[in-house]
């Protein structure tokens, strides 16, 4: 259950949060007093997850856009200062991959710049498009989502995608350091395996119960592990850290 209240009144804004770990981050949110501005590409999928969070009794709107266009994203910034003036919690969430493990001379170069733009560059856009009004109103929490992947390495790994998301991290940690004496914090989130609705499906039951035992807790994580984490790091609670990658992994990644 979210800590009720530790959002009252201030406004954020998910990416990607039309399912998955983006849905639950907005869901817990909302729980928590915040009022929500979700994103996607997927308008049904966004109604629902507006519809859950006006079941409980939350505030949601939400906006439609490509994180890895800067146009799209500017939009997206002037319909939410319409609404609500500003952001106080930016959540860069929004990144997919399409590719599949391969050899690297293998991997093509469509590919390979594919998963740097969903995942890195969406997430440079995303922030640099709404870090000035944080800075001018000298407060602000940015989150941004890498994975496991991007900690540790395997030679079954998606190479483009792991480097992109190792390349948020050390991103969010040059904006801490740079923003830090603006007010504003900065922290990672790297999700090892989580049990998305898409996951849920794709993953076979055995599969899913051989990965289980590779994590020291035993079992695999859920899309609320995430937004439970990601609640912390946007509330006062988290008010001296700043710059961190924190490992929802069940104990997968020891660092």
């Amino acid at each position: 259950m979210a800590a009720m209240g530790v959002l009252d009144d201030r406004v954020a804004l998910v990416t990607g949060s039309s399912r998955g770990i983006g849905a639950a981050i907005a869901v817990t949110f909302a729980r928590a007093g915040a009022r929500v501005v979700l994103h996607g590409r997927d308008e049904s999928a966004l109604a629902e997850v507006r519809a859950r969070i006006a079941d409980l009794g939350g505030e949601a709107v939400s906006v439609t856009g490509d994180v890895t266009s800067a146009a799209d994203l500017e939009h997206i910034r002037e319909r939410v200062l319409d609404h609500y003036g500003h952001v106080d919690v930016l959540v860069a969430n929004a990144g997919s991959s399409d590719s599949r493990p391969a050899p690297i001379e293998d991997i093509t170069e469509e590919s390979w710049r594919a998963d740097i733009d969903r995942n890195l560059t969406g997430t440079f856009l995303t922030v640099k498009t709404f870090l000035p009004g944080m800075k001018q109103r000298r407060s602000g929490t940015v989150i941004t989502l890498s994975s496991a992947a991007g900690r540790k390495p395997s030679e079954r790994t998606i190479v483009a995608y792991a480097a992109a998301k190792a390349g948020v991290q050390v991103f969010t940690q040059d904006l801490a350091a740079q923003v830090g004496p603006y007010g504003i914090r900065a922290n990672c989130l790297a999700p090892e395996t989580i049990l998305t609705e898409t996951n849920r499906r794709w993953i076979p039951a055995e599969v899913q119960s051989t990965l289980a035992e590779a994590h020291p807790l035993r079992r695999l994580g859920t899309p609320e592990d995430v937004a439970r984490a990601a609640l912390f790091l946007a509330s006062d609670d988290s008010s001296w850290i700043t710059g961190v990658i924190v490992d929802v992994a069940g104990g997968a990644v020891l660092v």
